[in-house]
């Protein structure tokens, strides 16, 4: 039995939003790094957690900025968050 992903919470309030994540990197009981970063800055307005298999969390997070920044190439302006939702749904829902 393999035990992977992690824990990460998000919260909003009034005019603020907070998101935490654990920065463990590990196989098992096994911790092979403290500093791996699960929360990605997309734009000023938009950043993504994931958690899972490592490869998959940094394939994805990839995947996400190459769209979030071939989209501001072509329309010469930022990605809104519904439309980020929609290019995120069909990035997942593909493989």
């Amino acid at each position: 039995m393999a035990y992977n992903g992690s824990g990460i919470i998000a919260m909003t309030g009034k005019n603020c939003v907070a998101i935490a994540s654990d920065m463990r990197f590990g196989i098992q009981a096994q911790t092979l790094a403290d500093n791996f970063h699960k929360v990605f800055r997309i734009h000023d307005k938009l950043y993504v957690g994931l958690t899972g298999l490592i490869s998959d969390v940094q394939t994805v997070s990839q995947k996400l900025d190459f769209r979030h920044k071939l989209y501001a190439l072509r329309e010469e302006r930022v990605m809104k968050v519904s439309r980020h939702r929609r290019a995120h749904t069909c990035c997942c829902s593909a493989h």
